[in-house]
């Protein structure tokens, strides 16, 4: 198997509060290859998916269980702690709940995580020790 994501779709209860909160409120530009139940945003290189809930836990045969952890968090590299800082102030403003507020952390640089209007965890991350390419893409 070839090292390599393409797609990551989230599963969400209200499709259209969903893609307000990525769309309008973020400010993601999402491509014109989505569907009426399915929004798609490229990222550089992978994309992200938003999807109804229900009809994905179909699709996988699987029953949705809510937890408070899943054991994944997508992450958001930022440039400056100040940009750690202002982008979860903007989610949290647009209902995100903040779960972890920015802060330095053990590894030696500054983060916080929030949940999404579906629950979905996501860390806002500023990294010394890492540096994005200039499509800020990270240089590995």
């Amino acid at each position: 198997m070839r090292q390599k994501l393409n797609l990551i779709t989230l599963g969400v209860d209200n499709f259209e509060k969903s893609l307000a909160f990525y769309e309008k409120g973020l400010g993601w530009k999402k491509s014109d290859k989505g569907t009426d139940d399915l929004a798609l945003f490229p990222l550089g290189g992978i994309t992200l998916a938003l999807y109804p809930r229900k009809d994905l836990a179909d699709d996988t045969t699987l029953k949705y269980t809510p937890t408070k952890f899943s054991g994944l968090t997508l992450s958001y590299n930022a440039k400056s702690e100040k940009e750690v800082d202002e982008v979860l102030a903007k989610v949290g403003q647009l209902g995100a709940t903040i779960v972890k507020p920015a802060q330095k952390v053990f590894w030696g640089g500054y983060a916080g995580y929030f949940k999404d209007l579906d629950g979905h965890l996501f860390e806002v991350a500023f990294n010394p020790f890492w540096e994005l390419d200039e499509n800020d893409n990270l240089k590995l």
